[in-house]
């Protein structure tokens, strides 16, 4: 018989760690004038899928059940051909590094390497707090005049992402306005709640000091159908909490009288984009038509990846400029080429045909649709783990709508390739089956790493074997310990 105490196992550290590092690379700053190039995050996402790998070879077991490796494996049928008969193999085998990057091997390590709900709101909670620093740098550079240009001022916030990045504050700060929105709307403690509110009203600023509005079209769709997948009752408490963020951003924004005129003049806009447009929209519009005069030509597999700016010209009409100005937040004055139509769906349609855009939006569709299934099945077992279907659900809504106006590109879109790993961990695994969160479980699922060596998993309230226990043997009764 041993004398010896029971000794507790050290808390193993969270796999998901390594993905909520590439959330914390983007908050680094982006070099002045800086174009293309792998960032910090980038560098930081490689590190993650080959962690997630190291990790899979030492288990053993295979990675992914069929039906997930079916939907993140769907995009590289389209991508194959485009990038074969790309205009020069160079940009065939960037194209197809960078797409593989964001739409299959991240979302796929992601997916692999969260372990439960928990993990889902850790990552919402740190998209929550890079919006923070992105926005406060934001509101920062607007208060103090040394945004990006717009209007002749300096004034447009773009935090960290500087000018090779207009649009990364605003998608960074939308992403965590509706991870906000959904650990608010959720059944977690009403400490989590109330900072998650406090989060989201503090947020409405800096975005719409970004003067972005597909970003403000996007957020806003995406927070109505949160409320409405919420319920009606909270529906109408988040509804008037809704209604006091927007009247405190207009107030916020408003001090200054330049940025009432500017903000109102870009809200006028919208309703502007088909009787008067302005030269902005016109360059979108002309691009848009180009891009669907690019697929007519060649229907099935498009004109290659990275073909838009080769073909661009030859399609385009006389009413696109020659590219838009770009200056303030550090760098100088310079115009930026049109390299893309700003629309993600015209852009696969163009460079990867039919073929390209049914397999890579028919990925999205099934993860929507199971991601909302899953949300159904968690208000069928009382809704613990609402928050979560929400947050995954409105990432995925949040994004397919703003693909309408933008695609990828910049150093914020490993971003949106953690977003669809995290949507897919909810659509594939976590929606699939009932909440598993206590101490010490690792839940196992289609598509969840396994446990590695000495790794012991325990199931719910169950207690890990201390130092030498023996199991009981076959016919002792369950929970008891065979004598020592």
């Amino acid at each position: 018989m041993t004398l010896a105490l029971p000794v507790r196992r050290p808390a193993r550290l969270s796999p998901v760690l390594p993905v909520a590092a590439v959330v914390a690379a983007l908050a680094l700053p982006v070099a002045p004038g800086a174009d293309g190039g792998a960032g910090p995050a980038d560098v930081v996402s490689a590190l993650v899928v080959v962690c997630c790998a190291i990790r899979l070879l030492r288990a053993r077991r295979r990675p992914l059940a069929p039906a997930a490796a079916v939907v993140l494996g769907l995009p590289v049928a389209g991508l194959v051909p485009a990038a074969l008969h790309a205009a020069s193999a160079g940009a065939g085998v960037t194209g197809l590094g960078r797409y593989l990057q964001i739409f299959v091997l991240v979302p796929a390590a992601v997916l692999l390497l969260i372990r439960g709900r928990a993990d889902l709101r850790l990552l919402a909670w740190s998209f929550v707090a890079l919006a923070g620093w992105q926005g406060a740098v934001g509101v920062h550079q607007y208060v103090t005049g040394t945004g990006a240009s717009y209007q002749g001022e300096d004034v447009r916030a773009v935090g960290t992402f500087g000018t090779a990045d207009v649009m990364g504050m605003a998608t960074v700060v939308s992403f965590g306005l509706v991870c906000a929105v959904g650990l608010a709307l959720g059944r977690t403690s009403a400490r989590e709640r109330t900072a998650a509110v406090a989060c989201a009203l503090a947020l409405t600023v800096p975005l719409a000091l970004s003067f972005s509005r597909g970003a403000w079209i996007a957020t806003a769709v995406t927070l109505v159908v949160q409320l409405v997948l919420s319920g009606p009752r909270r529906a109408l408490t988040a509804g008037a909490a809704v209604v006091a963020a927007v009247a405190a951003g207009v107030v916020l924004v408003g001090g200054p009288g330049v940025g009432t005129a500017m903000l109102q003049e870009r809200i006028d806009s919208i309703a502007r984009v088909a009787d008067a447009p302005d030269q902005s929209v016109t360059d979108r519009y002309t691009m848009w038509a180009a891009a669907a005069d690019m697929w007519r030509d060649r229907p099935l597999t498009g004109v290659g990846l990275k073909g838009f700016p080769e073909y661009r010209d030859a399609h385009a009409s006389l009413a696109l400029s020659s590219g838009s100005d770009t200056g303030g937040a550090g760098a100088a004055f310079r115009r930026q080429p049109l390299l893309s139509p700003h629309n993600m769906y015209l852009l696969v349609l163009a460079e990867q045909g039919l073929i390209g855009l049914l397999c890579l939006a028919g990925g999205w569709l099934a993860l929507l649709v199971c991601a909302l299934r899953g949300l159904r099945r968690t208000r069928a077992f009382g809704g613990r783990d609402l928050d979560c279907a929400l947050v995954a659900c409105g990432l995925l809504v949040w994004q397919l709508v703003d693909f309408g106006y933008a695609d990828i590109g910049g150093p914020s879109t490993v971003l949106t390739a953690v977003c669809f790993g995290l949507v897919a961990w909810w659509a594939l695994v976590g929606g699939d089956r009932p909440s598993c969160d206590q101490p010490g479980d690792v839940p196992a699922g289609p598509g969840a790493v396994p446990a590695g060596p000495g790794d012991v998993p325990t199931g719910p309230g169950a207690v890990p074997a201390g130092p030498g226990d023996v199991p009981a043997g076959p016919g002792a009764v369950p929970g008891e310990v065979a004598p020592r």
